[in-house]
C-alpha cells in the first residue's frame, strides 16, 4: 500500500525541488541553519509537494485514464484514499509552517494555491509548464522566508531559475503526449509549437536559467566552487536535450530523471561546499 502511494505522487521526483530548497536555505543561514528550522523545511517541502502531486492526480483522474502512458496510475491508489491523503498532507503543510514563523504560516495558504493551481492550467493556456515552474518555484522562497523572515532579491532570482529549468525539462517531457494532447484538445507548448521548435525553447530555457544561477551566485555571495559547478549543471542539461532530439521515450523518461537529479544534487551540494570552505578560512 506504502509502495503504491509512493508510486503513485512519484516521491522520487522529491529530489528535483528539494535540493533548491536547500540550497536558498544554506544561503540564508550563510552555512548549516539550526537543525529544528532545517528538519521543518524538509517536512514542509514534502508535505507541499505531496499534496501538490494528489491533487494533480485527482484534477487528471479521467485524463489519465485515456493517456496510454499513465493509464495505470489509477490503479496504485482509490480515489477516496488519493483525496483523504490530500486532506492529511494539505493540513500537515501548514501545520509545519506554523511551528516555522508567523509570515511562513500566514503564506502557506497561498504557497498551496500557487501549487494545485498548475494542475488546472493546460485546459485553457499553452504556458501550463512555466506554472509547473512557478510551483516548484515557491521551495526556495519559502525555504529563505523559514531562515530569514523576510523577503529578499536572492531567492526570488533562484525562484525565477527553478521556473526557466522546470518549464525546459517539462515541454521535454511533455514531447511524449503530444499527439494525446491534440486528440484531447489539451493545451502545451509543445501543442502549439511542434516538437522540434519546443525542443529548441527548452533549450533557450536552460541557457537563461545558467545566466540566472550565476546571478544568484554573485547576489549570494558565493565562490568559485559554486560557479565551477554551473559548467558540470550545463553538462547534464546538454546530455538531456542531446537525448530528447531522438524523441525515444525511454530515453527521454531516463535522461530525465538523471539529469535534472544530478543538477539538483549538484547545486545544492556546490552550495554546502562553497559556504563550508569559505566559512573554514
Amino acid at each position: 500500500m506504502l509502495g503504491d502511494a509512493l508510486r503513485f505522487i512519484r516521491f522520487s521526483h522529491t529530489i528535483f525541488a528539494l535540493p533548491f530548497a536547500l540550497g536558498a536555505m544554506l544561503v540564508a543561514a550563510r552555512g548549516l541553519p539550526d537543525w529544528r528550522i532545517a528538519a521543518l523545511i524538509v517536512l514542509a517541502m514534502v508535505f507541499a509537494r505531496t499534496a501538490a502531486m494528489l491533487f494533480n492526480r485527482l484534477a487528471d483522474w479521467e485524463i489519465d485514464k485515456r493517456n496510454p502512458r499513465t493509464a495505470g496510475r489509477h490503479r496504485l491508489l482509490s480515489k477516496p484514499a488519493a483525496e483523504a491523503l490530500l486532506a492529511v498532507s494539505a493540513a500537515a503543510f501548514v501545520l509545519t509552517t506554523w511551528f516555522i514563523n508567523p509570515l511562513c504560516f500566514w503564506l502557506s495558504p497561498v504557497a498551496l494555491g500557487i501549487v494545485f493551481f498548475y494542475s488546472v492550467t493546460k485546459r485553457f493556456t499553452h504556458f501550463s509548464h512555466f506554472f509547473l515552474g512557478l510551483a516548484l518555484s515557491v521551495a526556495p522562497v519559502g525555504a529563505w522566508l523559514a531562515v530569514r523572515g523576510h523577503f529578499a532579491i536572492a531567492p526570488l532570482v533562484l525562484a525565477l531559475a527553478v521556473v526557466l529549468w522546470v518549464a525546459g525539462f517539462d515541454i521535454i517531457y511533455a514531447t511524449q503526449d503530444h499527439d494525446f494532447d491534440q486528440t484531447e484538445k489539451l493545451h502545451s507548448i509543445v501543442v502549439k509549437l511542434g516538437l522540434q521548435r519546443s525542443l529548441r525553447l527548452a533549450g533557450a530555457l536552460h541557457w537563461a536559467m545558467l545566466g540566472v544561477l550565476a546571478v544568484f551566485g554573485w547576489l549570494g555571495e558565493l565562490g568559485r566552487i559554486y560557479f565551477a559547478s554551473l559548467v558540470l549543471i550545463a553538462g547534464a542539461l546538454g546530455y538531456e536535450h542531446e537525448s530528447a532530439k531522438r524523441l525515444d521515450v525511454a530515453g527521454i523518461n531516463r535522461a530525465f530523471f538523471q539529469s535534472n537529479a544530478f543538477v539538483s544534487v549538484v547545486f545544492v551540494g556546490a552550495i554546502l561546499c562553497d559556504l563550508l570552505w569559505r566559512a573554514s578560512y
